[in-house]
């Protein structure tokens, strides 16, 4: 199980509640394929190739998923339950509409990663890179991005509340019409926003990134500098 923690937060800012999971003894998974609506209880996924398998609306709880391929892998609804997942690698990886609850996704290399209309609470996601990540409609509440690099990630139409930039590169990031509340990007460096500058009302910023923003924030109000 997951003990949760209050985040430091500062500036008027509140932090985000870090999962600390605790997995109990796994038992390893056995050969085979990934079911709909399976349900995996304590088990470890050790460098197993679920390219292409299906695992809709499959439910993970107190699992451990350790360099894994997952490539095209269907997960769309799959419920990820108290686990922790390291090192993933895959392009297209398939989890619309799913929840990540107290989860820690670490040193991923993903690419195009579908998680448009999820959920996600009480999750970290620690180092590595993550290229294109879908996070159009979703909801993220506690999220901690952490020294990990993320290339266009799409956060439009997402809700965002208590999520945290930490030492993370943050390149080419969509907004809009996003929904931001106690969001913290003061770590994010470079802090890229291509668009939805107009929706982070709710987020913090250091004065160093503002003057940085600060020619695509006038571009955006139609001010021409000289």
């Amino acid at each position: 199980m997951a003990r949760r923690e209050t985040g430091t937060g500062g500036a008027g800012v509140k932090g985000a509640r870090r999962p600390e999971v605790r997995l109990p003894p796994l038992e390893p998974w056995p050969e085979g394929e990934l079911e709909p609506d399976g349900d995996y209880d304590g088990l470890e996924f050790r460098e197993r190739d679920l390219t292409g398998q299906d695992g809709m609306g499959a439910r993970f709880m107190d699992c451990a998923l350790t360099g894994c391929a997952v490539d095209e892998t269907a997960l769309g609804r799959a419920r990820v339950l108290d686990s922790v997942l390291t090192g993933l690698r895959g392009v297209g990886t398939r989890l619309a509409e799913a929840t990540l609850r107290d989860v820690e996704l670490v040193d991923a290399r993903l690419g195009g990663t579908q998680l448009h209309g999820a959920v996600l609470e009480r999750v970290v996601i620690r180092g590595g890179k993550i290229d294109y990540l879908n996070l159009r409609e979703a909801r993220l509440k506690d999220v901690v991005f952490e020294s990990c690099v993320l290339v266009e990630p799409d956060f439009a139409g997402a809700r965002l509340e208590r999520v945290e930039f930490l030492d993370c590169a943050l390149k080419g990031a969509d907004f809009g019409g996003a929904t931001l509340k106690d969001v913290d990007l003061r770590g994010a460096a470079p802090l890229e926003i291509t668009r939805g500058l107009d929706r982070l009302s709710g987020a913090v910023i250091s004065t160093g990134q503002l003057l940085d923003l600060a020619p695509v924030l006038a571009a955006s109000m139609g001010i021409r500098v000289l």
